[in-house]
């Protein structure tokens, strides 16, 4: 016996307490059960019936999201591994600037391991990518691929978590970074970003 599909009211109250729960942790990173529930003009009674508890909620939202950043990574496919990479790190630049609630909910150590899962196929295809461009030549070849991933990695994370998004100039600043990591000068992050000036501020899809 096949299970029954959810009622379409019951999938819209879903979606509207993560929509609900993402505008109130813009406001307060620390909204409780009733805060959110509030926000989504339900009661505290019906968010139960769809999440057991705040963490379910929060781990569905960083699923969500993590699900947008794994088809970023997805479709970039650039020969080049450089202008992949540059390209990579700016779509998902733009991304975290349109979900930056979700964006900070994965960041936090407390949701460490339900990031580390979610983003499983952003993190592969990311060291696919310095592998790929180490065995071309443009990348560094001093450090283990697993090594530059992770660094990049790790730079992402810094200024994702400590840099105001929406500040002018701020994705070309963190492009040139994730282009350094992987072993590019600066002088030759910036050729490569004027000689492609679709990579910064392409809307990712």
């Amino acid at each position: 016996m096949t299970a029954r599909a959810p009622r379409r009211d019951a999938v819209e109250n879903r979606a509207g307490i993560l929509d609900a729960a993402r505008a109130a942790l813009s406001t307060d990173p620390h909204a409780s059960v009733d805060a959110i529930a509030r926000s989504a003009g339900l009661s505290r009674r019906t968010l139960y019936g769809h999440f057991a508890d705040r963490d379910a909620l929060i781990r569905e939202l960083i699923a969500n999201g993590a699900q947008r950043f794994n088809a970023v990574a997805a479709s970039v496919d650039d020969p080049d591994a450089r202008i992949a990479l540059a390209r990579l790190a700016s779509r998902l630049w733009q991304e975290a600037a349109h979900v930056q609630v979700t964006a900070a909910l994965a960041l936090d150590e407390a949701h460490v391991a339900d990031t580390v899962a979610a983003l499983a196929p952003l993190r592969r295809a990311v060291f696919d990518l310095v592998r790929r461009g180490q065995g071309d030549g443009a990348f560094r070849t001093d450090l283990e691929a697993a090594t530059v991933a992770r660094l990049i990695e790790e730079v992402a994370r810094t200024v994702v978590s400590r840099t105001d998004v929406s500040r002018a100039g701020i994705e070309v600043i963190a492009v040139r970074s994730v282009l350094s990591i992987a072993g590019l000068s600066w002088r030759e992050a910036d050729d490569l970003l004027s000689a492609h000036p679709d990579i910064v501020g392409t809307e990712s899809s």
